[in-house]
């Protein structure tokens, strides 16, 4: 049995409308530094979220951090309903993009490395980096980072119902080995 977790979800939405930056560096909850990416973003961290909120000026938000999709929304909501209610943006209704998801597995056996390299599309050059590289169009689009330990790395899913597929789709790889 493969165990599975989500470490990270990125999710973006947008407030359509512009936000000052330098307000937002003011408050506790905000990092604004001119300094850092030449002022152009300013993060949002409160012990209310577990992740990051980035807030550019065009409006546009980022989260990152959280370890469910429903997570990444709520932080996204948590963010805009604390500048509307600091009187820095207007009410707005968002929409949200799941733009990453990434996960870690543990297949629990060792994997081959050198022989799923021969058999299949995988990347592997251990003088360089220590696991295969294996990237998937079916049945999602992901990339792969396998160990020879059995662990690997899933990046570029879009949505948690992808999960299970993609991990039946490593496994046969590696079980037809």
């Amino acid at each position: 049995m493969v165990e599975a977790s989500i470490v990270n979800v990125v999710a973006t939405s947008a407030l359509g409308q512009m936000v000052d930056l330098d307000e937002l560096g003011k408050l506790k909850e905000i990092l604004h530094d001119s300094e850092v990416y030449g002022g152009r973003v300013a993060y949002f961290r409160s012990p209310n979220i577990r992740g990051t909120v980035s807030i550019f000026a065009s409006g546009k938000m980022i989260s990152v951090g959280t370890k469910s999709e429903e997570e990444a929304v709520r932080e996204l909501e948590y963010v805009k309903e604390f500048l509307v209610e600091k009187d820095l943006v207007k009410p707005a209704r968002l929409e949200y993009k799941i733009q990453n998801i990434v996960v870690m597995a543990n297949f629990k056996e060792n994997i081959d490395l050198d022989e799923l390299a021969r058999k299949h599309k995988i990347m592997y050059e251990p003088e360089q980096f220590p696991g295969g590289i294996l990237k998937i169009n079916d049945p999602y689009k992901a990339t792969i980072l396998l160990f020879a330990s059995g662990k690997a790395v899933i990046t570029g899913l879009k949505s948690s119902s992808q999960i299970n597929p993609i991990l039946q789709k490593i496994m046969s790889l590696v079980r037809n080995n």
